[in-house]
């Protein structure tokens, strides 16, 4: 059985999309979270849409991926409107797309909508789709229900939250999310992983992945500040 200190720094960077979400970033916070990491080995950044063309300039050569969300973090624009988003975001240069799926029509049965907004947006991307299920909202059914629909439509992967909403990743979440999709279909811990304990727990428990502000902290590079994604 692992323990704690089989989870060394660059294994663990492995797991993580170095994320910066706030509506305050400028072009020196988008620098600085590409040039960490380059420099912590994370496994991509994760941007909104309009600093993705930054980043693949400022990552450009480098080993990270470029993440980006769309209809993010509501998930209440039209399905279009989506799929636009998500196809501006691989032309700029995205990898791979975070994208929220319609909570309101999920709580209330209308299956129809969301898959048709998780199947347009598999299709306009052509790259691996996150789907965050906002499971703060959602009844254990509910979250898998979200999961077959998300892996029925084409997702790559299934992910717990934006961290703008209610809760955020819990063990939990990750195994009953991970029993509901097949072993081809990657499940993300995202929400309040903001250190090295979380985010271990959250990887035994069956994330592939880890969204977070937090990365730095959770290698062992620095403290977290607190807050944030």
């Amino acid at each position: 059985m692992e323990t704690s200190k089989d989870w060394d720094a660059k294994r663990l960077a492995s797991y993580i999309d170095h994320t910066y979400l706030k509506p305050d970033a400028t072009t020196a916070t988008i620098d600085k979270l590409c040039d960490e990491a380059v420099q912590y080995g994370f496994y991509s950044v994760c941007v909104n849409g309009m600093w993705v063309a930054r980043c693949r300039e400022r990552l450009a050569g480098k080993s990270p991926l470029i993440a980006a969300v769309t209809g993010f973090p509501l998930g209440s624009m039209s399905a279009e409107a989506l799929a636009y988003e998500t196809a501006k975001a691989v032309e700029d240069g995205a990898r791979e797309i975070d994208m929220v799926l319609p909570v309101g029509p999920l709580l209330e049965g209308d299956l129809t909508t969301v898959e048709r907004h998780i199947s347009l947006a598999v299709k306009a991307a052509g790259v691996p789709v996150k789907v965050i299920l906002e499971t703060g909202y959602l009844t254990d059914e509910q979250k898998r229900i979200a999961c077959q629909i998300s892996e029925a439509a084409g997702a790559a992967f299934v992910k717990t939250s934006t961290g703008f909403g209610p809760g955020g990743a819990t063990a939990e979440d990750i195994r009953l999310m991970r029993a509901a999709v097949s072993p081809s279909v990657g499940v993300k811990a995202s929400g309040g992983v903001r250190d090295r304990a979380k985010a271990i727990e959250m990887i035994e428990a069956g994330a592939n992945r880890i969204g977070t502000s937090s990365g730095i902290a959770i290698v062992g590079g620095a403290q977290a500040s607190g807050g944030g994604y």
